[in-house]
């Protein structure tokens, strides 16, 4: 172990959360088919943009997802960018359950996964690495295609709520 670390004092959760939610992110939806061929996905706002070259992203789900094990399995998923007007299809599914896309529009992205109708763009990604997160999992994905597939604003998740830009 490293010295200095051990002398680190423990961090309040909470109060992690509470200064990190100072970090406005955007919204996303992480979709794949599952080996039925049926949809699946998770709502994420912790992704990033990795490297340019090669061209990677990543993103990290709760060790606790029960929908991360599954799209792991498909090998390939679609991140799906939400606009500002998509906030009940992030409630939906970013909750858990069965069949969260009920009434959930989509066709399929170049690599077969969920593109959601209204989404701001797509980014379709091979997995190419996950790497240990404490209590998440860091995914590293391949990009193989991306789209804009609208103008719109983005959704954003500020201090626990979702948000919209400000125009001045």
């Amino acid at each position: 172990m490293d010295p200095v670390l051990d002398q680190t004092p423990a961090i309040d959760a909470t109060a992690f959360k509470t200064v990190l939610g100072r970090f406005a992110s955007g919204v996303t939806v992480i979709t794949a088919l599952d080996e039925r061929g049926a949809p699946l996905g998770f709502a994420c706002q912790s992704f990033a943009a990795l490297s340019i070259d090669p061209p990677l992203v990543s993103f990290f789900p709760a060790r606790t997802s029960s929908t991360w094990p599954r799209i792991r399995a498909a090998g390939r998923f679609c991140v799906n960018i939400l606009a500002d007007d998509q906030d009940e299809i992030c409630r939906r599914l970013g909750r858990p359950g069965a069949d969260k896309f009920a009434g959930v529009e989509w066709t399929a992205s170049a690599n077969g996964s969920p593109l959601l109708t209204g989404a701001m763009a797509s980014i379709d990604c091979a997995l190419h690495n996950e790497v240990d997160g404490g209590d998440h999992t860091i995914v590293i994905g391949r990009v193989t295609s991306l789209n804009e597939h609208s103008e719109a604003n983005p959704l954003l998740f500020y201090r626990a709520a979702f948000g919209r830009l400000a125009h001045q």
